[in-house]
């Protein structure tokens, strides 16, 4: 097993857009992401661990590289929240936009448990723990 050793403070400069909310010459100490799944539509086990993969790689590559090797160098910290439905994360998705973070909503393709083009889940970040927050922190855990 290959492990690295990162220092926790990484001195941030905005790079293009959707930095994570990263600002110039700010020192960032907790990033994450907020993977947020639908509750409301009986996914199995292993489809919700599909969907909240699919949802977090797909905004993690929204997001700019000083956001994505911030996060990197800091562990990588996830949480999984709940959404009642298609319209709440439809909601979440346009504060994250306005707040300019990185996201990305996942639709399933239908293959196996649910019809084709079903959002499924939102992921947001990687990005400032605050930011995430301001968009995600009044939902519950997974």
């Amino acid at each position: 097993m290959h492990t690295h050793t990162v220092s926790a403070l990484w001195y941030v400069q905005p790079h293009g857009c959707s930095d994570g909310g990263l600002s110039q010459g700010r020192y960032v100490w907790d990033m994450k992401q907020a993977i947020v799944a639908r509750a409301d539509i009986g996914m199995g086990e292993g489809k919700l661990a599909a969907q909240v993969a699919h949802a977090s790689l797909s905004a993690y590559e929204d997001a700019g590289r000083t956001a994505r090797n911030a996060w990197k160098g800091e562990g990588q910290k996830k949480v999984v929240l709940k959404a009642t439905s298609e319209s709440e994360l439809f909601e979440l998705a346009d504060v994250a936009e306005r707040e300019g973070l990185p996201h990305a909503i996942v639709r399933d393709a239908g293959h196996t448990q649910l019809d084709p083009g079903t959002v499924t889940a939102l992921a947001v970040g990687p990005a400032e723990d605050e930011s995430v927050d301001r968009v995600t922190g009044d939902l519950s855990l997974y």
